[in-house]
């Protein structure tokens, strides 16, 4: 989901920028691989249920060179040369690893220079991104292009342009002076919320709070939910998202990349879910570390302690917003269109 979400996001910035480009957004996975529905419940099961034996993989290919690591025998140059030679795109862009991993393994077979970039979307420098054909990568903050630099990537096509998000994320926020404090609560789509119902009664009876809770497409949960607390709204699936960050004084959520960006845009401080997937540590980390956000543990309680810790200081609050538009700043923005007009040059198209 994240994924796919960084790829429309991209769209969204290139048919701004380029308004006669064709833009196509498509699932590279599923094209090359009749099985791929299968392999994407067997790969939500594992790290659900899994998340220590997919973190002990993680852990053991971070280093491992990805052009040498073997493909699905159906992820094939011939479907991908078909579907080229089909499209004729100018470049390509990959938002997922394994589609990286596809394009830069025709390129290396068929001897192409058709140019490709690279989407991390995660804070991570794992090497199952990196491939010597690509032509460059764009990275969500300065320390993954250093950590990419020291695997031996140049650094000249590395740029640091932040997770990619809607441009309705990057919009002006003015939240001002409220006596009430607004939490926002995300994660409910992926079955992260807390079961027992003392977790809501709190959260309806602390004082001066108004929660918001998008309950995704968990009909289970909303219906379980809605209209059962005075002070706690709940959301069905949205497309929404930024209006509710820029309403909210604090956002309790999975720390996963895109989330983590759209917040960083909004300037909304991040109480992040103890992640259980080793990316997502990851993302958390730099959180902390750059003073943007916390963590909070699973369990309820503890997780309530630490949004009152947290929802009704100023202080902090205000300085972890500082930090992200402090963030913002130092992100290369406008570097897409240039690296993509750069590398399209001649060809008057984007696509």
């Amino acid at each position: 989901m994240g994924h796919w979400s960084a790829s429309m996001s991209l769209r969204q910035q290139l048919l701004r920028a380029f308004p006669e480009a064709q833009v196509e957004v498509m699932d590279l996975i599923a094209y090359t691989n009749h099985n791929s529905e299968s392999m994407y419940k067997w790969f939500n099961v594992l790290v659900t249920r899994g998340s220590g034996l997919f973190n002990l993989y993680y852990k053991f290919t971070q280093n491992k060179d990805s052009d040498e690591r073997p493909l699905n025998d159906e992820q094939c140059p011939d479907r991908v040369e078909e579907l080229f030679e089909r499209k004729r795109p100018d470049v390509i862009i990959a938002t997922h690893p394994i589609c990286a991993r596809i394009v830069a393994r025709w390129k290396k077979e068929t001897g192409s220079s058709l140019p490709m970039v690279t989407c991390v979307t995660d804070l991570t420098s794992h090497s199952e991104w990196i491939h010597r054909v690509t032509d460059c990568y764009l990275v969500g903050t300065e320390e993954i292009r250093e950590r990419l630099a020291a695997k031996g990537v140049s650094r000249d096509i590395i740029y640091v342009t932040g997770i990619p998000v809607r441009a309705e994320f990057k919009l002006p926020v003015h939240r001002g002076d409220r006596k009430e404090r607004n939490l926002l609560i995300m994660g409910g789509g992926l079955g992260m919320m807390p079961r027992k119902d003392s977790f809501y009664e709190a959260l309806d009876t602390m004082p001066g709070v108004h929660t918001t809770i998008i309950t995704g497409r968990n009909q289970k949960l909303y219906d379980r939910l809605v209209n059962k607390y005075e002070n706690i709204r709940v959301i069905g699936f949205t497309d929404r998202v930024y209006e509710y960050m820029a309403w909210a004084d604090l956002v309790l959520t999975k720390p996963g990349g895109i989330t983590m960006f759209e917040s960083i845009f909004s300037e909304l401080p991040i109480l992040a879910w103890e992640p259980f997937l080793e990316q997502e540590k990851n993302n958390a980390r730099f959180l902390v570390k750059r003073g943007m956000g916390r963590v909070a543990a699973k369990e309820p309680d503890e997780c309530l302690t630490a949004i009152r810790e947290l929802i009704y200081d100023d202080y902090t609050l205000a300085d972890m917003s500082a930090k992200m538009h402090a963030l913002k700043e130092q992100l290369e923005q406008e570097s897409l269109t240039h690296i993509l007009a750069r590398l399209t040059a001649g060809k008057g198209v984007c696509a």
